[in-house]
Parts: C-alpha cells; structure tokens; sequence
C-alpha cells in the first residue's frame, strides 16, 4: 500500500480543495475472526483520538460503509443519528462533525478502506460535495485503484 506521506499529502490536497473541516481515511486491517477498520490519516484533525478507533464491520460509519460497500451521506448527524445513539460514531463525536459523507475505497474489486469527508456544522455536506467524494475515491487514493469491478 502506499506510503504515510503519499495518503497524507493526497487527503490535504482534497480536503483544501474542496474545503472540508476533515478529512479521513480508514483502511482494513485483518483480525483473528474477522476485519477491523482504523482510521489511519487524517487532514484537519482537532486531535489524534482517531488513530485509537477500531470499528468492526457493520459498526461506526466506517463499519457500515465497509460492510455495504455503499456511501453514506449525513447532511445533519442530529437528524441521522441523534443524541442518544452519538457513542456508536466515535469519529463523529471525537471530531464533533455535524455533518458528512463517506465513502467506500475499493481495490482490485473489494472495498480496503473508507474516505470520510465531514464539517463541523450542520447541512455543509450537499449532494454536489458527495459526488466529488466519490469520485475522489474512484480516482484512487495512494496505490488504490478505486477499481470497484475486476478487470479482466
């Protein structure tokens, strides 16, 4: 996969360019029974509590992105989630998002990881800005091919 600097420097790039508050990427990492996914890089991080999530598939945003192989679009995490439910989206709560997009990565056909792209305020995340999130992820992130069908 690629190296810490080529996702770093690729998720500052699209994080200025379309002016998220942050900007996250997760990548699965095999466990004993099953997959986790960790949040690896992050651009506008108000502190490094990311690094410290560990989501099973089908849990947190990542989880479900990973799981469905389907983005997720929250224009308002008050209206999706709701305060009672908010300790089952840490990244939401840790980094206080009100509102996001996130979306699988694939490569070589199978979903790797999950590009997360939030604002601290509610209804900043369109429809305009979740089309450019995936075709972020489409583009490929680091050394991943954004493939989401085999090529033969």
């Amino acid at each position: 996969m690629g190296t810490h600097a080529d996702y770093q420097r690729e998720l500052d790039a699209i994080r200025h360019s379309r002016g998220y508050d942050f900007l996250a990427l997760a990548l699965v990492e095999p466990a004993e029974e099953q997959y986790v996914i960790r949040w690896k890089h992050a651009a506008g991080n108000r502190n490094e509590r990311f690094r410290r999530i560990v989501l099973k598939s089908g849990k947190g945003i990542a989880g479900i992105v990973f799981k469905t192989g389907k983005s997720v679009f929250i224009p308002s995490v008050r209206e999706y989630v709701g305060a009672d439910s908010l300790f089952n989206y840490p990244i939401v709560q840790s980094e206080k998002l009100e509102s996001l997009g996130a979306v699988p990565l694939w490569n070589e056909a199978r979903v790797v990881g999950v590009l997360l792209g939030g604002f601290r305020e509610e209804n900043r995340m369109t429809p305009e800005l979740m089309r450019d999130l995936e075709r972020s992820a489409r583009a490929g992130i680091g050394d991943l091919d954004g493939r989401e069908v085999a090529s033969s």
